[in-house]
């Protein structure tokens, strides 16, 4: 029981001391791209791809915007890598799929990508060819933020209250403040199943 306390305590700690100008940030950045006729492009590795994942069905499906992932299409990712090489395979998906200055990049990343020490070097080339565009960047990370930090226009770093525990904290923080976001009132356009059958 010691550890499940502990465990669900930095929970408590962690959701009250997220930033929640930065949230209400990246609503207005989802609301302006939904008005504008952009598409979210989701890019996450690890547990990140798989948060990417569902979040591309709840943007699709909640909020009406038009929303992809690299890390779905298994057969183009495996071949990028296979032929152009890890550290390309996202910044060559977003250009093939015309990647342009009304769409935004929405990262989920533990250590939002660090090339000095060669970790996701796949999501900071992704984010240059993003700035370059004039694409918009949010994201949702832990640590320091990373690259993805540095250069998004709103970033929520889900604060770390346990050195041992980083990892599932951001991971599941992520779905925490993405549900947050698609169901908004200024993002969100269809109900939801069970919501809308219990009225």
């Amino acid at each position: 029981m010691d550890y499940i306390n502990k465990y669900l305590n930095e929970v408590k700690e962690i959701a009250r001391n997220l930033d929640k100008e930065q949230i209400d940030k990246m609503t207005g950045i989802i609301a302006g791209l939904k008005k504008n006729g952009g598409r979210l492009f989701f890019l996450g590795v690890g547990g990140g791809a798989g948060n990417a994942s569902h979040a591309v069905n709840d943007f699709r499906k909640i909020a009406g915007i038009e929303s992809y992932s690299p890390s779905d299409n298994v057969s183009e990712l495996t071949a990028r890598i296979n032929d152009d090489g890890w550290e390309t395979s996202y910044v060559n998906w977003l250009m093939g799929s015309r990647l342009k200055k009304e769409d935004c990049i929405f990262v989920f990343s533990v250590g939002g990508g660090n090339e000095v020490k060669n970790i996701s070097v796949n999501l900071v080339n992704a984010l240059r060819f993003a700035k370059e565009t004039g694409s918009k960047i949010i994201g949702i990370v832990g640590k320091d933020g990373g690259y993805t930090a540095k250069v998004a226009d709103a970033v929520v770093i889900i604060p770390t209250v346990n050195p041992e525990t980083i990892t599932p904290h951001t991971e599941s923080f992520q779905g925490t403040v993405w549900h947050l976001l698609v169901t908004h009132p200024s993002v969100k356009e269809f109900e939801m199943k069970w919501e809308s059958a219990v009225k």
